[in-house]
């Protein structure tokens, strides 16, 4: 039952932050206010419920099965990729570039704050 719970909670809060991202037209993702809105209940209860954390660790793990239909996309619009894979790639790699750089610049931040850097 743990399980069912934590997946229902997490279907919710996506829903919530849809609903919540067409009724003010913010040009956000809605999953990303859902996720938003998880971690404000998360701080608010003040811990993360046993079931709700090894539904997420199982998921995890299963992760790569979410890039399925990005790449069945990416292979429907194979055409204008062809015609425009420059910016494509570019796009690609300056992500990339960026999210490493801010994943980093996070954990240092985080190190430092935690007391744990030792540089």
């Amino acid at each position: 039952m743990p399980i069912l719970f934590a997946v229902t909670v997490l279907f919710i809060m996506q829903a919530a932050g849809e609903v919540l991202v067409r009724l003010t037209g913010l040009p956000l993702p809605g999953s990303l206010i859902g996720m938003l809105l998880m971690l404000g209940a998360l701080m608010a209860y003040g811990r993360v419920p046993t079931g709700l954390r090894d539904t997420c660790h199982h998921m995890l793990k299963h992760l790569m099965l979410l890039f399925i239909p990005l790449v069945a996309g990416i292979m429907l619009y194979v055409g204008p990729l062809e015609r425009e894979w420059i910016p494509f790639l570019l796009a690609c790699v300056v992500g990339v570039g960026l999210t490493v750089m801010v994943t980093a610049v996070t954990l240092r931040w985080m190190l430092r704050i935690t007391g744990k850097d030792e540089s």
